[in-house]
Order: structure tokens, then C-alpha cells, then sequence
């Protein structure tokens, strides 16, 4: 992973808060609020998969009383990865320097957001971390803090990249950054998506860094996390780590855009 070196990084720019919805009407009101509060200068877009439940709406009422406030609206459920790819594609083509995730349920919390925009003045892309000294979550089983800890070591030894919490979704990315990921190879969904583009991150030589958050687990609405994406998260990983190993033993290094295509 490229550590920075001597390189001058340009004005970060406008911060675009991108926070996919779906069923999450009890949520969306605070976290918007409160995201405004932490950071007033930055916009949000809520990029909501056609919530039954009037996620949507209410989105949309809050766009009419705030301009920096917008709404994308799409067909139905595709996946978490889906809605990003599409709220980072409407991000850079509306100009927006900054592009952050960030989950509708406040488990990412608003208020940490400066932390990470502070970080990435000298960094690619800064990561909101869990598993670094000073991260932590609180209110989860220990079942899956197990889980999750250890899938991002899974995924840390599997693909070989110097990252505590590859599986995190609290990011900040600047434009260039995912300009330069290959993002129309991505075929992950679900949080496989986030290992995806960390992994790509690295092997482009993109300067990463790693900030403590507190990680809270959501109080209102339902979890997305299922077995489903567990084991897609598992299938990929795998595959990805044997198809490098294999291509490294070949001396055929992949590139960058090689952890998205489907195996």
C-alpha cells in the first residue's frame, strides 16, 4: 500500500453524504439531521431502492426543505453495492470532490464524519475502523463481533491487504480515488462490496488510512445482514485470494480492476 510519500494532495472540494435506504422511514429523518449538524457545508444524497414503507418520501420531503438534500430514487432492491455504485456515479458527474458511505441506521455515526475529512486532506481513501486502537462497537452479541472480526481478518490474510477493517462501510473517498478503481467491474453486492473496493484501493497504490470510530448498532428498524451475503462475502473472498495467489505463481500479477470480475 503506497504510505502518501512526498505526494501534495489538491483541496478535497464539496463532501457528498451518500446513504442507500431501504425501509429505513424511522431512520431517515435523524440521520440526515444529524449529518447536517456534524458537517453543514457537505450535501447528502439518499439513494433509496423503493422503499414500501415511504422511505422515498419522506427523503424527498426533506430535499424540498434543504437544498443540500437529494434524492435518488431506483427501482427496487439491487444490493448495497448497487446503490453506492450509483450514488458515487451521480456524485462525480455532479462534480462533488468528496464521496463518503455511510449507513441510514446510525450505526455510523454523523459526528465522526470531520474526523474522517480531516484524515483524507492526506490520504486516497480514510476508512472508519473498528478493529484499530481507539474503534470499538457497542450493543453487539459477542456472536458477531466474532463474525465480523473475523471475516475482516479472513479477508485481510485471504487478499494480503494492510487493513484492520476491510469489511467497514464508513468511507471516505476522494473523487480521483474512485475514478480510478475500475468501478464498472464491480460485481459484488451486499458487504462484499467493501472488501471489493478496498482491495482495489491497494493494488492501485492508493494511499489508505484507517481512523477509529465507534461502531453503534442500530436501535430502530430491521438488520440486512443474512446468511446470504455472509456467504457471498465467503465465495468471493476465497476466489479472489486463489485466483491471486494462483496468477502471482503464473507471473501474472493481476491489476487493479481484477477483485470485481466475477470468478
Amino acid at each position: 500500500m503506497n504510505d502518501g510519500g512526498q505526494r501534495r494532495y489538491g483541496p478535497l472540494g464539496t463532501t457528498l453524504v451518500i446513504i442507500p435506504t431501504y425501509n429505513e422511514a424511522e431512520n431517515i429523518k435523524p440521520i440526515v439531521a444529524r449529518v447536517r449538524k456534524a458537517v453543514p457545508e457537505a450535501h447528502v444524497l439518499v439513494a433509496d431502492d423503493n422503499s414500501p414503507d415511504g422511505t422515498g418520501k419522506l427523503a424527498d420531503e426533506l430535499a424540498s426543505d434543504d437544498a443540500h438534500v437529494h434524492v435518488l430514487h431506483r427501482k427496487g432492491k439491487e444490493g448495497l453495492g448497487a446503490a453506492y455504485l450509483a450514488g458515487f456515479r451521480w456524485g462525480l458527474e455532479n462534480g462533488y470532490g468528496v464521496l463518503v458511505e455511510m449507513d441510514a441506521d446510525g450505526s455510523h455515526q454523523p459526528e465522526e464524519l470531520p474526523r474522517l475529512l480531516t484524515a483524507l486532506k492526506g490520504a486516497d481513501l480514510v476508512l472508519g475502523s473498528r478493529w484499530v486502537p481507539g474503534g470499538r462497537v457497542v450493543n453487539w452479541p459477542k456472536s458477531r463481533e466474532l463474525l465480523s472480526r473475523g471475516g475482516s481478518t479472513y479477508s485481510r490474510l485471504m487478499l494480503d491487504v494492510p487493513i484492520r477493517d476491510v469489511t467497514g462501510g464508513f468511507r471516505a473517498f476522494r473523487r480521483e480515488t474512485l475514478e480510478g478503481l475500475g468501478m464498472e467491474e464491480v460485481a459484488s453486492q451486499g458487504y462484499c462490496f467493501q472488501v471489493d473496493l478496498a482491495w482495489r484501493a491497494v493494488k492501485a497504490g492508493f494511499h489508505v488510512v484507517e481512523v477509529p470510530i465507534t461502531f453503534v448498532e442500530r436501535e430502530l428498524g430491521d438488520s440486512k445482514m443474512s446468511r446470504d451475503i455472509v456467504a457471498e462475502a465467503l465465495w468471493r473472498v476465497t476466489s479472489w485470494g486463489v485466483g491471486s495467489r494462483v496468477a502471482r505463481a503464473l507471473g501474472r500479477e493481476s491489476g487493479p480492476q481484477e477483485p470485481g470480475r466475477p470468478a
